[in-house]
């Protein structure tokens, strides 16, 4: 599993550039589904077993947060935009990767140093402020880069102690992980439905992949898998899940109620580790536009608790993927 993390999150993939994670889970799928195809929104649709009689989809997001190049200035460093919600409070200084036609170009987020500040500039900055170096002359910046190149982390993967794993894209390249290893465990042990994996795109930015994908597939119902906010320093007990304790069992109106029961009483049923995860409104999750979708989905939403989201160093235990891929599969197995 680490090293599949490991593979999976060095993999960039920004909304509306998911192109090289798109083909990387294609290439992984295609060890266990019946048929995979990467469609035209770069979604990777696989299927295994009969889906006729009764179809689950399964949902993760492939894409990741990022920067869109906006400017080139005389001096050659690139001014950017957001591409989802970028923590901005955590990006002077650090490394991303610019996805140039002409390959990945390694830059810098340009800071002040605060022997020349004022102590005005001791806050987050905004995104209009930010400012990437490369280290390139100016024209060799216009030779190989583009005004709308992407703009994604440059994280080296950590495994820390306590079986826990760090990265960038942690949200949401764990959820990919922990849907192929679902995917292996019906490989292992066949089940009597049919379910379609969807690893969707533009979830960070607009839900695009999920909405289309959702209404190619049209599935019996659906489990969008995702990470949400794990306890640390400043997160109260009511507003996150704990790392460890196993899958975030979603209950919220736009849900389906039966199928949220389900999850909880099987994991009784099975010893599996879970906490749950109430909201009053929307899950900010695929679920949203999978629910809604032509005459409505029954969905449900299952996440892995993460810290630091929406930085490099996304935190993730790889006990929670394990049980919470086990407690899908109960799902699966039992659902005809």
């Amino acid at each position: 599993m680490i090293e599949l993390l490991k593979k999976l999150c060095t993999a960039k993939g920004v909304s509306g550039r998911e192109e090289n994670i798109s083909k990387l889970l294609k290439d992984e799928i295609s060890k266990y589904a019946d048929e995979v195809i990467i469609d035209k929104s770069n979604n990777v649709i696989a299927k295994i077993g009969d889906i006729e009689e009764h179809n689950i989809m399964l949902d993760a997001h492939l894409d990741e947060i990022g920067f869109v190049v906006t400017y080139i200035d005389e001096n050659g460093f690139l001014k950017v935009s957001q591409c989802g919600g970028m923590d901005m409070r955590v990006v002077q200084d650090t490394r991303f990767k610019v996805l140039a036609d002409s390959g990945e170009i390694t830059a810098v987020v340009c800071c002040l140093p605060p022997h020349l500040a004022d102590g005005g500039e001791d806050k987050a900055p905004s995104a209009d402020s930010i400012y990437l170096d490369t280290g390139l002359s100016p024209d060799r910046v216009k030779e190989l880069i583009q005004i709308g190149d992407a703009v994604a982390y440059d994280s080296t993967p950590i495994v820390l102690l306590n079986n826990r794993f760090a990265c960038c894209s942690t949200d949401n390249r764990a959820s990919c992980a922990l849907l192929l290893r679902v995917a292996q465990l019906i490989k292992e042990n066949p089940v009597n439905t049919g379910v379609t994996f969807a690893f969707t795109s533009q979830e960070e930015t607009y839900g695009k992949g999920a909405s289309t994908a959702a209404f190619s597939i049209y599935p019996d119902e659906a489990i969008s898998v995702d990470v949400s906010f794990a306890r640390q320093r400043g997160v109260e007990a009511f507003e996150g899940g704990e790392m460890g304790k196993g899958a975030m069992i979603c209950i919220s109106p736009v849900l389906s109620r039966r199928m949220s029961y389900k999850f909880i009483s099987l994991a009784k049923e099975n010893n599996i580790p879970y906490q749950l995860e109430v909201t009053g409104g929307l899950t900010g999750t695929n679920a949203d536009k999978i629910s809604i979708t032509r005459s409505g989905i029954p969905t449900a939403v299952v996440s892995i608790p993460q810290r630091n989201m929406h930085t490099g160093a996304e935190i993730v235990s790889i006990d929670d993927i394990e049980s919470i891929a086990q407690l899908i599969y109960e799902y699966i197995r039992t659902a005809c």
